[in-house]
């Protein structure tokens, strides 16, 4: 999370980052145009992807890693033949197949890759090794050993087979779910051997392509100063959990990070009875004044809400 001069700009903004950007620039030159003092990204793309990368400013920084967890959608395309170190187009071949499936091959295999599934990360991703990242890991030439871990795809279609040597698809998944891993075992399946060649990401929560910015129209809109008139509001961010109106008197209770009673309203309570009453697994809860301003993230505990994130607006920054 980026912090330093500028001003207290409060929102979000779903970039449209373009091709040969990492992640981290992006957010910088974003930031650097709407003069921001505090902003983060929420979903790294890597640098050969392009599409959706949610950026928050301001408190909206702190509703981050509640888009973590939002259900991810890309399209790709897996060139077959060839494996690589990176397991897309950037990477070095190191395995090579003459083998080319069909539309009915890929179909029967796809099954095995959908629903809770065991994937190894890619060896050129940020999973920490030893408390060092595995790519850096990797670009200093180590052999880099990741476990498998669980990954979850809600779906994935073929879209088109342009070419005996490609396939384009479309994928919804959840958080820690790797295309380029999906592309290197559909590969190893299928007997062909694989890799990502092109990805776009169209949707990250709430957050879909045909609503995000580019880069382009963020500079001009920063030049006539419209910029933030781009920005979608902090709550944006918080549509899939349960939300509460309180009265200003909570609203000064829950901003000086003291709890306040949930008794009476019952849907908050039978929400949070699935979890096992205070348990972690308890549904957060964002409250907010009656005039729509948010107040503070909340956890529900022993008939209480418990402010866990409190929102300043400060225009001091």
């Amino acid at each position: 999370m980026a912090k330093g001069r500028g001003e207290p700009v409060h929102g979000w903004l779903a970039l449209d980052k373009p091709v040969g950007l990492t992640s981290t620039k992006a957010l910088a030159i974003a930031r650097r145009l709407l003069n921001a003092n505090k902003a983060g990204h929420a979903g790294t793309l890597d640098p050969l992807a392009s599409g959706v990368l949610p950026l928050a400013f301001g408190e909206a920084t702190k509703t981050v890693p509640y888009l973590v967890e939002a259900r991810k959608t890309y399209r790709f395309t897996v060139q077959w033949g060839t494996e690589t170190t990176t397991d897309d187009a950037e990477g070095s071949v190191v395995g090579e197949s003459a083998l080319r499936p069909s539309h009915d091959d890929i179909l029967r295999a796809l099954p095995a890759f959908v629903g809770e599934i065991m994937q190894t990360p890619p060896a050129f991703s940020a999973v920490k090794v030893d408390g060092e990242r595995a790519y850096d890991l990797a670009r200093e030439g180590e052999a880099v050993v990741l476990e498998p871990r669980l990954a979850r795809i809600h779906r994935v279609e073929v879209l088109e087979l342009p070419d005996p040597a490609h396939a384009i698809f479309e994928m919804t998944c959840g958080k820690g779910t790797y295309v380029r891993a999906f592309a290197r075992d559909l590969g190893r399946a299928l007997g062909c051997l694989g890799h990502v060649q092109a990805l776009t990401r169209l949707a990250v929560g709430p957050f879909s392509l045909d609503g995000a910015i580019s880069l382009e129209r963020l500079e001009e809109s920063a030049k006539s100063g419209a910029a933030k008139r781009l920005l979608m509001p902090l709550a944006t961010a918080l549509d899939d959990i349960p939300a509460l109106a309180v009265t200003d008197q909570e609203a000064a209770s829950l901003r000086l990070g003291q709890a306040i009673l949930a008794r009476g309203r019952v849907s908050l309570r039978e929400e949070a009875d699935e979890g096992e009453g205070g348990s972690p697994t308890a549904p957060p809860v964002f409250c907010r004044s009656r005039s729509g301003d948010p107040i503070a993230i909340t956890a529900f505990e022993r008939g209480e809400l418990r402010p866990t994130r409190v929102f300043n607006f400060s225009t001091r920054g």
